[in-house]
């Protein structure tokens, strides 16, 4: 069996950039260290948007700028880009919150060779984590999915834990 760690868009404006804050930026380190010890297949998401982010749905809703594709925000954080590299990450642009083509390309490698575990580390958890996690146990429903909580921060701390908490209520182990 084959075991995934997922990192969900550890980039520069969800850490220090135009959406970025304190708690995101302490869980850097802690995704690094990881990263490099995980005995699996490593994959990243990016948050994609283009030009047109403030005439979309998430844009009017939220309008603030961030993770323009090809903008250093859009950039992974640090040195993840650079772990990104040098482990061979395969790396998904998602323009939801939750990936749809991580989620096939995971049901597909599954029938190929069976997961035995999928991990999640990132930001935010209350959003794209949470999404993520949920897609990924209706994708892989006898895949165990579990969220490191000390490498996941949220918008604000309570909604870091509302959203561990909801996970947990839908059978998603939090470590």
């Amino acid at each position: 069996m084959r075991n995934y760690l997922i990192v969900i868009d550890m980039q520069n404006d969800f850490v220090n950039g135009a959406l970025g804050s304190a708690e995101a930026a302490a869980i850097v380190p802690a995704v690094v260290e990881k990263i490099w010890s995980f005995d699996g297949d490593v994959l990243f998401t990016y948050d994609t948007h283009g030009a047109d982010y403030p005439q979309t749905r998430e844009g009017r809703k939220l309008p603030v700028a961030h993770c323009v594709e090809g903008t250093e925000g859009w950039r992974l954080h640090g040195e993840l880009e650079d772990v990104r590299f040098k482990i061979g990450g395969k790396a998904f642009t998602k323009t939801t919150f939750g990936s749809r083509e991580l989620a096939a390309y995971l049901m597909l490698e599954n029938e190929k060779t069976p997961i035995g575990r999928v991990e999640l580390v990132g930001l935010c958890t209350d959003i794209c984590v949470i999404s993520n996690a949920l897609l990924l146990q209706a994708f892989l429903p006898e895949t165990e999915i579990a969220v490191d909580a000390s490498c996941c921060a949220g918008i604000t701390p309570e909604g870091h834990t509302r959203a561990l908490e909801a996970m947990r209520t839908c059978q998603i182990e939090v470590l």
